[in-house]
């Protein structure tokens, strides 16, 4: 029978490619990880790692077996911290899943206030769903829902998805050719502008156009930065566009740096909910987070 000490072992020697490192990060001697290793590979019948330039390159067969393995280990590592017994008073942990936009926006600055552990996810919501309903996550934030009968979904507030410019743009053309509902021209002189979109995806952009112009954007944006809070700071006070929830903006818009240029003649709304599943151990922590999101100012 395999034992599950070599596999911890072989996952730690994959992810650092050396003994030595892997010994360290075990706590245990570099004579036992070779052990762990040659136990391995003779118990499986073929060759693991192969030493190139000092390192240990994985085989096809150790690519193989570490895709296999590497989810059931992650659980159990899980399980082992979650279930690991303690003398200390134990904190609550919450799991929250969100977009890091509005992580950074609403509950960033409260994390140091909190008296029980948080953990932040971002990803897709799909993944935040099954993560959720399977215990993963205790909350998450989204503008979906989904069809899962042990999963509540609660609104809180809602966004508009706006089309914004850098108050350093001149807009007059394009607020002329708004007015004379001219929207072939307007779209025509947007698509020949400065333009800013996030390295993830360009899902707003691309509903805002699809919504307003009947088409998908046949443009590529000018600069792609690695969120949407880095496109507002990029655009305060400068000159470009970008289509993003006008909530993640007030504040600039308020300073003057930021304008909102068109909310578009079909304006997209989303509604804002709470996920969480129907039962769940950390309830008052729960009610705190979303009294959070209920004060802020969406």
């Amino acid at each position: 029978m395999i034992n599950l000490e070599w596999l911890r072992t072989f996952k730690s020697v994959y992810e650092t490619q050396s003994f030595t490192k892997a010994a360290r990060e075990l706590y245990i001697s570099q004579p036992g990880v070779s052990l762990h290793i040659g136990s391995l590979e003779a118990y499986v019948g073929y060759s693991l790692f192969e030493r190139i330039s000092k390192k240990l390159i994985p085989t096809e067969k150790a690519k193989i077996l570490y895709n296999f393995t590497l989810e059931p280990l992650l659980k159990l590592e899980t399980a082992e911290q979650t279930f690991h017994k303690t003398t200390k008073t134990e904190r609550p942990t919450v799991s929250i899943g969100m977009c890091f936009e509005t992580f950074q926006f609403t509950l960033e600055k409260h994390i140091p206030n909190f008296d029980f552990n948080v953990i932040i996810r971002f990803g897709l919501y799909e993944q935040m769903f099954s993560d959720l309903d399977n215990g993963l996550l205790d909350l998450i934030i989204t503008p979906r829902k989904a069809n899962l009968k042990n999963l509540n979904f609660d609104s809180f507030s809602k966004e508009k998805i706006v089309l914004i410019n850098g108050t350093g743009t001149d807009t007059s053309e394009f607020q002329d050719l708004i007015k004379k509902n001219k929207i072939e021209d307007a779209e025509n002189w947007l698509k020949h502008q400065i333009w800013y979109s996030t390295a993830a995806d360009m899902e707003h952009l691309n509903n805002f156009w699809k919504t307003n112009f009947n088409r998908h954007p046949d443009f590529k944006p000018n600069y792609i930065v690695p969120n949407i809070c880095s496109i507002v700071r990029c655009l305060s006070g400068n000159s470009g566009f970008s289509v993003v929830p006008d909530f993640l903006c007030k504040k600039e818009i308020a300073n003057g740096g930021i304008e909102v240029t068109w909310e578009g003649n079909n304006k997209i709304e989303n509604t804002l909910y709470f996920g969480e599943r129907v039962k769940n151990n950390v309830q008052n922590e729960i009610d705190r987070i979303k009294e959070i999101f209920r004060n802020e100012n969406f």
